[in-house]
């Protein structure tokens, strides 16, 4: 008689966790430098570079229009990283998930704690990021604040994502396609660089269903004090489409890592 599937419990989870956070302390300095250098890179190079002949955009310095959304991709790629390559390498080379599976935890605990993992390691890059962009004299003032729970939030949408595509792939070669065909376009054309509403309405309305935008364009309005009954909207959209991929994320690693 097949087993009913058992619940998910935060304790177990945040086990999960630790196990992964005392883990990065002995690497962190490795693991931070290439994704926080990367967006990093672009704002001095876009930024600076490119904002010397685009004076403006949508009425806001050109470095001051891409920055909220480089911070946001700084956390899309950090989460997504863990929960793809570094989950999948644990669970079919390492094997490390066989060790954990036979302790009281169970497959969904260990699913929710690599998704609160992968958002830490979102929130780590984007407080990496964000203090840069302190320190360049963006984003100093009182509504800020608000931006610290969305690092978190989008991180832990991003790593839900990536969770789900791990559960789904048997050969690590496929990442490839994740990062090339859907990370990469969403990096490129969820407004970061531009305005979408200067693209053709199809690819508006393509991106409107993307999570990389919604993310922007809630920090981009936080980031610049534009307060907006859009910005509630764009938060709602996270917050549902985070909780069914949760949802379905545990369930498919659930089912992958049955026994």
């Amino acid at each position: 008689m097949k087993q009913a599937s058992p619940k998910v419990r935060l304790l177990a989870a945040l086990r999960v966790w630790q196990r992964n956070a005392t883990v990065y302390k002995r690497t962190w300095k490795l693991n931070i430098l290439p994704n926080f250098f990367e967006p990093f890179l672009y704002l001095l190079g876009m930024g600076l570079g490119l904002g010397a002949y685009i004076i403006e955009m949508e009425g806001l310095p050109y470095i001051q229009f891409i920055a909220p959304g480089l911070l946001i991709s700084s956390i899309m790629w950090g989460a997504t990283l863990e929960t793809t390559y570094n989950v999948f390498v644990k669970m079919n080379f390492d094997r490390i998930y066989d060790g954990i599976l036979s302790t009281p935890i169970n497959p969904k605990d260990l699913a929710l704690g690599e998704l609160l993992w992968g958002s830490t390691r979102g929130t780590i890059y984007g407080g990496a990021f964000l203090s840069i962009l302190f320190v360049f004299g963006m984003g100093l003032h009182p509504g800020i604040i608000l931006i610290f729970p969305m690092i978190f939030i989008i991180g832990f949408m991003f790593a839900t994502i990536g969770l789900l595509f791990t559960s789904m792939i048997k050969e690590i070669e496929l990442f490839n396609y994740f990062f090339t065909l859907f990370l990469t376009p969403l990096f490129l054309f969820s407004g970061i660089f531009f305005p979408m509403d200067q693209l053709p309405q199809a690819v508006q309305l393509i991106a409107w269903f993307t999570p990389l935008f919604h993310g922007v364009e809630l920090s981009r309005g936080i980031f610049n004090e534009v307060w907006s009954i859009e910005l509630l909207e764009h938060l709602l959209w996270i917050l549902v489409v985070t909780g069914l991929n949760t949802y379905v994320a545990l369930r498919a690693i659930h089912k992958r890592l049955y026994i």
